[in-house]
């Protein structure tokens, strides 16, 4: 069976490059290449919907990403065990007006024992903000090596 590596257990090394995995997943924006790291049957909870498996997931993220403008994501591991994470993020983007936001958030992970995420459940808030108070720069796409993450940008 195909695996998608760093497997669980996590230790603290594992589990950030997993978490830096998935927000480059999700910063390229592309449903196809995002739901490649669930499982056929994965199970999530996002704000108010309860997507399963990856055809549901595929139509959320395309639904998210219409209405999400300019997106750009950072997340940070808070916590993990075995085959566990717990994940905070933080991501800017803009509606069809124009008007931005900064929507902040936690997410429990469980992976299964090949590497792909099973269980996926995501609280978040959406704070509207002035475009000049954004601090996620860096073109459409991987957040660049060099550009702050959330500890460092005090979020």
């Amino acid at each position: 069976m195909e695996t998608k590596p760093p497997l669980p257990p996590f230790d603290a090394e594992t589990a950030a490059k997993k978490a830096r995995m998935a927000e480059d997943a999700w910063n390229t924006r592309d449903p196809e290449k995002v739901i490649l790291v669930y499982t056929a049957d994965t199970i999530w909870r996002n704000r108010a919907e309860f997507p399963k498996g990856q055809v549901e997931v595929k139509a959320f993220l395309q639904r998210k990403w219409a209405k999400e403008l300019d997106y750009r994501l950072i997340k940070e591991v808070w916590a993990f065990t075995g085959n566990r994470i717990a994940a905070r993020f933080a991501y800017e983007w803009h509606d069809d007006s124009g008007q931005w936001y900064r929507s902040y958030g936690n997410e429990n992970w469980e992976f299964n024992e090949f590497g792909f995420m099973q269980r996926r459940f995501a609280s978040i808030n959406d704070m509207p903000m002035k475009e000049a108070d954004r601090k996620f720069f860096w073109p459409l796409g991987r957040r660049p090596d060099d550009h702050p993450g959330l500890s460092d940008l005090g979020l």
